[in-house]
């Protein structure tokens, strides 16, 4: 591709997945223009200590102002407010895409404020860590890792190229598929697993002091990983249950389901049951392993 993919990109929002992807630009667009947007003037100052902005502000119009490249990259809660304040700012032909986790609300919360000309593609990069801030982003947080994208049908494909591109210059594979397919996915694989962590670790916090205490200091490499999970941004994740409470609901009630007959199983003894479970399920931890995404 002949001169840079974007020419000036505008990150509202600059925590571990905007700046991530800021540090990929700097490394591989080196003459794109970065505007990092955010609330906080500790980290606006962050994100020009550590040389991933080259401006900052708190005005999110301000920052996509001739920008051919708009990130939004803050929690779901936020959408519906910034599309308001950007609208008016966004000159034809610049591309909005964002990093959320829920695609159907990110549509339903940010395209009605998309004037005409401008073109949406909404992207979720799975990919992160229970880290938070401009600080704990680092490029190679992408790399093997998917990117799903899930543009409204009438979205230019040249528009849908561009991103798809910028993802794979960080490294990630990327597909596309329909938003609501993509939440039902999600529910499953990322959403469920965290809202069984924070509920695992909930339980432990709600423990008399000594054996809470004995919990924390012989904690196991299982209760290990609750933990980390458990860990991850508390306002992100509010947003994205209450946004996927469809789906995730479903899946939880499947999961309800299957966690009885465990129950079950466990009272009366059923040892077959048991391992039959567990070697089915340590296929799973194979095949996940086999696509390297472990």
């Amino acid at each position: 591709m002949s001169g840079p993919l974007f020419r000036r990109v505008a990150l509202i929002g600059i925590g571990l997945i905007g700046s991530s992807l800021a540090r990929v630009i700097r490394r591989d667009c080196p003459d794109t223009k970065i505007i990092a947007c955010a609330r906080r003037a500790e980290t606006r100052d962050a994100a020009l200590r550590l040389g991933i902005a080259d401006e900052t502000t708190d005005d999110p119009a301000a920052a996509v102002a001739g920008a051919d490249l708009v990130v939004i990259a803050t929690p779901l809660s936020a959408y519906a407010e910034i599309g308001r304040q950007i609208a008016s700012a966004l000159q034809p032909g610049v591309i909005v895409t964002d990093v959320g986790s829920v695609k159907e609300a990110v549509i339903r919360e940010l395209a009605p404020s998309l004037p005409a000309g401008v073109h949406f593609v909404p992207g979720h990069p799975i990919a992160g860590t229970e880290h938070s801030g401009p600080e704990a982003g680092f490029a190679e947080l992408f790399r093997d890792r998917w990117c799903v994208l899930t543009p409204p049908p009438d979205t230019a494909p040249e528009a849908v190229a561009k991103i798809t591109k910028l993802w794979e210059l960080a490294g990630m594979k990327v597909v596309t598929m329909a938003a609501d397919h993509h939440d039902k996915v999600l529910a499953m694989t990322s959403h469920l697993p965290h809202l069984i962590a924070y509920t695992i670790v909930g339980t432990a916090t709600d423990l008399e002091d000594s054996l809470k205490s004995e919990v924390i200091e012989f904690s196991a490499s299982g209760f290990r990983d609750f933990t980390r999970i458990a860990a991850s941004d508390p306002v992100m994740w509010r947003d994205v249950f209450l946004n996927n409470r469809e789906a995730v609901l479903e899946i939880l009630q499947r999961f309800t389901e299957d966690l009885t007959a465990l129950q079950r199983a466990i009272r009366w003894g059923e040892g077959d049951k048991l391992q039959d479970l567990f070697t089915r399920t340590r296929a799973i931890r194979r095949s996940i392993i086999e696509a390297k995404q472990a």
